[in-house]
């Protein structure tokens, strides 16, 4: 077996070629696709047929699962570690979280340890006319880091971003209990990768509501700018799904939205696992 990484040419995103994730790997086989995944910021595996088991399994091999609070609503039976990521409702009542992401961020930047990533596996990918619907857009924080004027990078190091449960937009309104669970928490604005020792910008416009030091409106403005240069065209790589992608994504040097262009009848149907971080630095 031969097996590939083919950058994808955009600043991030690598496929990783000749790998069936339903059969055990090796430890050098995992060891490169690790590799893979600290360089690369997002990876993805085409033409997979795995069970929920197996990718809990495959998740697990990159550190202990993080329970997302979707999935206390929408999991998989049996596996309560996949939440279910769909439009589809049966009974009149929705299978998974609809609209999920479609605002730029990083899974779960309001707790203490964010999730070092996250993964999606594709079983339903929305089409018309066989064209295929609801793209996901990723963009290199790391690259946007390297890009910034000396003078941004100075004046940014060692500034710390108040990041705040409440201020994201949400298919779906929190509860109270889920709001107690996650008061304002604050990240270093510029995280360095635990892997790689790369830095990046880590910084939302929804979920940074200010940055220590600075006056609210200089906060928001400069939240605001840093954000919007994060999603630069020269910083992206946009995904086109196919059913059987299982495609992962780097919490700490990556952010993400998904593409909201289809509706029903027009089906999405993925699983998600996250997997366990570390306190940002």
């Amino acid at each position: 077996m031969t097996i590939e990484v083919v950058p994808t040419g955009a600043a991030l995103g690598a496929e990783i070629r000749g790998v069936d994730l339903s059969q055990p790997l090796g430890d050098n086989v995992f060891a490169l696709i690790e590799r893979a995944f600290d360089e690369h910021g997002v990876i993805f595996f085409r033409d997979q047929k795995i069970t929920p088991p197996q990718q809990v399994a495959f998740t697990r091999q990159f550190g202990e699962i993080d329970y997302n609070i979707f999935g206390e609503r929408w999991s998989v039976d049996g596996n309560p570690e996949i939440v279910v990521v769909s439009n589809v409702a049966e009974d009149g009542k929705p299978i998974g979280v609809k609209r999920a992401g479609e605002n730029w961020h990083s899974d779960m930047c309001y707790t203490p340890r964010p999730p070092r990533g996250t993964m999606l596996y594709a079983h339903e990918i929305p089409t018309l006319h066989d064209l295929p619907l609801g793209d996901t857009e990723f963009a290199s924080a790391a690259a946007a880091w390297d890009a910034l004027p000396a003078s941004m990078r100075d004046f940014l190091a060692g500034r710390r971003a108040t990041f705040d449960f409440v201020g994201r937009k949400r298919a779906f309104p929190p509860t109270q209990m889920e709001i107690d669970r996650n008061p304002p928490v604050t990240h270093p604005i510029v995280r360095t990768h635990p892997k790689t020792g790369r830095k990046c910008l880590y910084v939302m416009r929804d979920d940074c509501s200010g940055i220590d030091g600075l006056e609210s409106d200089e906060a928001e403005a400069l939240i605001a700018a840093l954000a919007d240069h994060v999603v630069k065209p020269a910083f992206i790589y946009r995904h086109q799904w196919r059913p059987g992608d299982l495609l992962m994504w780097d919490n700490c040097t990556v952010q993400h939205r998904a593409i909201q262009d289809y509706d029903l009848p027009q089906r999405r149907l993925m699983h998600r696992t996250t997997m366990g971080g570390a306190v940002p630095v």
